[in-house]
């Protein structure tokens, strides 16, 4: 009897001990491939697909863009030579087109001649000093006229000019005689040319201003708005140009994403010139041949992996 308790109480130790071996075995399998799978090394994946483009070589005329105002060439001021007459008629009105001595008014001293059938005689008339457009008139018949007092304005000849604002930086990149297009009203585009250059800027705004001579200035209003650009460069000169969608602007620093040899990008400060339609001059900042994100780089940061599309 106490011979097969014994004997129980063996076998019974025997298969804990067995348990326990294979618990340790288990467990330190289980560790094992924990540690593995940690150790595992992480796949980074491309946070964006890009095209990339390069610097092309272009060839465009260097311009320079103005705002100002059309204003006339040249404008006369009408007015009375005499006193105590009256005005017997007025002949024009603004806008009319009037050629050199075309009578404007007419003027009555209502005395009396030597006979009786006269009641009054015509004494003078104001005529058109030169060929042009009424631009203002201020003349009414029954009123008596004053020395100096101003009866008309004319556009002499009815030409127009524009005059452009420029920064004295600006002005002295022009010379007379450079062309200009002129754009007014609804994308109505004169050529025209330098007539004159301001000499000095005005203190307070540090703008002075170019006159464009406008050959047809036809159909346009004194006064009226107008932009243009002018050729400073007399032809056209070879420069580097990007897509304007590869060039980026974050306050003052204007930059494109280069794309390293491991796909990452990196930004790089450039320095532009100017935009024709939908390209950008890039004077400094990217070599010949160097890739770039051609579009959606503001949706990517410094060291980013992106995935290039050939």
């Amino acid at each position: 009897m106490s011979m097969n308790i014994k004997s129980k109480r063996l076998t019974f130790k025997i298969v804990l001990s067995a348990l326990a071996l294979a618990g340790g075995a288990a467990w330190m399998a289980g560790s094992s491939k924990a540690e593995q799978a940690t150790a595992a090394p992480t796949v980074s994946r491309p946070a964006l697909t890009v095209r990339t483009t390069t610097l092309r070589e272009d060839k465009w005329a260097r311009t320079l863009s103005a705002n100002g105002s059309i204003l006339p060439w040249q404008e006369a001021i009408i007015s009375a030579q005499v006193q105590g007459l009256r005005i017997a008629d007025v002949k024009v009105s603004i806008g009319d087109h009037v050629q050199q001595g075309d009578v404007l008014v007419t003027l009555d001293n209502f005395a009396r001649a030597n006979d009786d059938a006269t009641e009054r005689a015509a004494q003078g008339r104001i005529v058109a000093p030169d060929s042009g457009v009424i631009s203002a008139a201020n003349a009414n018949v029954g009123s008596m006229l004053q020395p100096g007092q101003e009866l008309f304005r004319l556009i002499r000849q009815g030409r127009l000019e524009w005059r452009a604002d420029l920064t004295a930086e600006e002005l002295m990149l022009l010379r007379k005689g450079m062309t200009a297009e002129v754009v007014v009203g609804e994308g109505r585009v004169i050529k025209g040319t330098v007539r004159a250059i301001s000499p000095s800027v005005n203190a307070q705004t540090r703008y002075g201003y170019a006159l464009v001579t406008l050959p047809d200035s036809s159909g346009i209003i004194a006064g009226a708005y107008a932009r243009g650009i002018f050729d400073v460069s007399g032809g056209k000169k070879r420069l580097a140009t990007l897509p304007q969608s590869a060039v980026m602007q974050r306050g003052s620093k204007t930059y494109v994403l280069h794309i390293d040899a491991e796909s990452r990008v990196h930004e790089h400060a450039v320095t532009i010139g100017q935009r024709v339609g939908d390209r950008i001059e890039i004077k400094q900042g990217v070599a010949a041949g160097e890739p770039v994100v051609e579009s959606g780089g503001a949706f990517l940061t410094e060291g980013d992996l992106v995935q290039v599309v050939k």
